[in-house]
């Protein structure tokens, strides 16, 4: 991701025309690549260090970091470790501490909210992200932009920082009127649904932008016992107006192992769905895809897109009912209007352009979007 947001900036820079360009303001304006060279060397007992390899002194720097690639290793004692997300965090701020404070401005793109869903107390807890955040803000970070926060209240932790929390919401629908053909978008074929109450507000914001109805399922728990430290989950209510013979949009902030989701899709099949689409911003598939392969074979969902965001194993960019929805045109537009000191409002709200891809579609058909 980091190489194609590189090619973005360097393409888009390059193309751009100003009478400057020659300035001393202007110097390191215009680069062949502005990706910084930095190391995290790892010693044999596991411990490591940031290396800058170049000056960055009195530049605007950001940090893009996977907390969630799992797929990076390093030897500890012999031992091939497999990176957690305390790694990941731990490198982060190796590479913060070793710029030394000699940026002018420091921004971290965190997709996934390192310990996001650690984001409240109940009873004696730890708040791993709020604690995370004050750190980043004591290191001198100056603005923090997630994707889809667990819960976006986390930035209280850091109220007078830069913090944003950022929907791939035109991304998917991008994603599906490109790979769909003959979607009604209108409330009479297509409904929005929440899979559980704490998802209401992302797929309130889908269905006002279409003009379609929504529905949501809650979770019916056992509250007296506890599994892999959560109450394990008894039944999926369903709350909403009838869902026979409509196309179905599920849009969630992650699938984990992903049994609550297709619990979902079935009790909407159960209920007489149609076609069944899965947004999903994090695709982690912590216990492997075959449940999902098992599932599209008998015809539970249709579907399921998740973002570049996070890593995406080989394996499951192959897999017959997945879509790939790239973020790295949108985090180098980003990247680009900070920059340039302006305002990024316009990004983060994309009902707008929403409204016109739907508009290409339905005048003129998926093909047109290919472009």
């Amino acid at each position: 991701m980091g190489r194609e947001i590189d090619e973005y900036l360097t393409r888009w820079r390059a193309e751009r025309e100003s009478e400057h360009k020659s300035s001393l303001a202007f110097a390191g304006y215009q680069r062949p690549t502005y990706i910084i060279d930095c190391d995290l060397p790892r010693f044999g007992t596991g411990e490591g260090k940031g290396v800058m390899k170049q000056s960055v002194r009195g530049m605007d720097l950001y940090f893009l970091v996977d907390v969630v690639n799992y797929s990076m290793t390093y030897k500890l004692f012999g031992q091939q470790n497999h990176m957690s997300p305390d790694d990941h965090f731990q490198n982060l701020k190796r590479a913060i501490a070793a710029v030394g404070g000699k940026a002018r401005r420091i921004t971290v793109i965190m997709p996934y909210l390192y310990e996001g869903r650690q984001h409240k107390r109940e009873m004696r807890e730890s708040l791993d992200c709020a604690i995370a955040l004050q750190e980043l803000i004591r290191m001198g970070v100056d603005n923090i932009i997630t994707f889809d926060a667990h819960d976006p209240r986390v930035q209280n932790a850091i109220p007078l920082s830069g913090f944003d929390t950022v929907q791939p919401a035109y991304q998917f629908m991008k994603g599906l009127l490109m790979h769909v053909d003959d979607l009604n978008i209108d409330a009479g074929h297509m409904m929005v649904i929440s899979p559980d109450e704490a998802g209401m507000k992302r797929a309130v914001y889908i269905a006002n932008v279409l003009g379609l109805d929504m529905g949501m399922f809650y979770k019916r728990r056992d509250y007296t016992t506890l599994v892999n430290g959560q109450n394990p989950v008894l039944a999926h209510e369903f709350l909403g107006s009838s869902v026979e013979g409509k196309d179905m949009i599920i849009i969630d902030d992650m699938i984990s192992s992903g049994d609550s989701i297709l619990e979902v899709a079935k009790g909407l099949k159960d209920r007489g769905a149609s076609r069944i689409f899965i947004f999903s911003t994090f695709g982690l598939f912590t216990q492997g895809m075959d449940i999902f392969d098992r599932a599209y074979k008998e015809g539970l969902f249709d579907y399921v897109l998740t973002t570049n965001l996070i890593y995406q194993t080989p394996e499951l960019l192959l897999r017959p009912w997945y879509i790939s929805c790239s973020m790295s045109k949108y985090i180098a537009y980003i990247i680009d209007t900070l920059n340039h000191n302006s305002s990024i409002s316009d990004l983060l709200d994309p009902s707008t352009r929403i409204r016109h891809i739907v508009q290409r579609y339905n005048d003129n058909g998926r093909h047109i979007l290919t472009d």
